[in-house]
């Protein structure tokens, strides 16, 4: 290797003429309603950019590029093959349980590939669902981080260029080096839709890994989430005569019903029924009849 070149810039003149090393990382998703394991959005937007990535035709500068999903837990896992029906030949496995760790097994499996760019949604559906992963790996592997984007738009000589979603739908440009992490947000294309027959045929590659616990969660107690209770109108004023009109001032009538002529068991029923339907209550606290 030449004297005045490092090693992060052989790596990018490596992927320019052999092809993108394209990994794409995905997790278990759980559907909002039902609670079954399905393909997670996010995760499915992300391969769908590794797939349009890879579709890309090969020039004379660089060959074809390649794009691995990688997921950490079970072989076993239905969901999985939601996404190997979006047209993947094979997905790899880095075997553990699902209690464990998964950052130091994919930054093993992350160095000994030399992935170029490293594909992930935004957050996963299941889990803690905290978001950190992607820039733990960007941290732990020394590489630019590009969160929330749209669409990869191109990559030449070792950079990528992608589309980043901003709020209020605006979008901007953004060009960093390889090799890179990239999130995806779900303003980006919508994932192809899985076909049944691809994904019972695709094949599952195993991946032995070290296993790691996660001590800090098995102290952890989870609990279903609950909906926090709506929050009452506040009135912003500035100035005393203003915070005494808002004390001093008759409520606006917003509908309701008065129930000062029914009985007290009635009265007792409408009241509960008027909480729960503001969810300053749950079910569980309302009492039988």
């Amino acid at each position: 290797m030449p004297l005045n070149k490092s090693p992060l810039t052989v790596q990018k003149e490596a992927a320019v003429s052999q092809g993108l090393n394209v990994v794409a990382l995905v997790s278990v998703g759980m559907h909002p309603t039902s609670g079954r394991q399905r393909r997670a959005e996010l995760d499915a937007r992300a391969v769908e950019q590794g797939l349009r990535l890879i579709h890309t035709p090969a020039t004379p500068q660089h060959s074809a590029h390649t794009l691995d999903v990688v997921h950490c837990g079970s072989t076993d896992t239905p969901a999985l093959k939601q996404y190997a029906g979006m047209g993947l030949p094979h997905l790899t496995i880095l075997e553990q349980p699902i209690q464990n760790d998964p950052l130091p097994s994919l930054i093993d499996y992350l160095q000994t590939t030399r992935a170029d760019i490293v594909l992930a949604g935004m957050r996963a559906e299941s889990g803690e669902s905290s978001g950190m992963l992607p820039y733990l790996l960007a941290n732990t592997l020394n590489m630019p981080i590009i969160n929330s984007v749209a669409e990869i738009i191109s990559v030449n000589q070792g950079q990528v260029e992608c589309l980043q979603a901003l709020p209020r739908g605006q979008r901007r440009k953004v060009m960093v080096n390889l090799p890179c992490v990239i999130t995806v947000d779900m303003a980006a294309a919508a994932p192809r839709q899985s076909a049944f027959g691809p994904g019972q045929r695709a094949s599952f590659t195993s991946v032995p890994v070290k296993e790691t616990a996660d001590t800090v969660r098995l102290s952890w107690t989870i609990t279903p989430a609950k909906p926090r209770p709506k929050r009452m109108k506040t009135v912003k004023a500035k100035t005393a005569a203003d915070r005494f009109k808002a004390a001093t001032a008759k409520p606006e009538q917003q509908g309701g019903r008065v129930i000062a002529e029914e009985s007290p068991d009635n009265m007792a029923h409408m009241l509960i029924d008027y909480l729960l339907s503001e969810k300053a209550i749950s079910t569980a606290n309302k009492q039988p009849n």
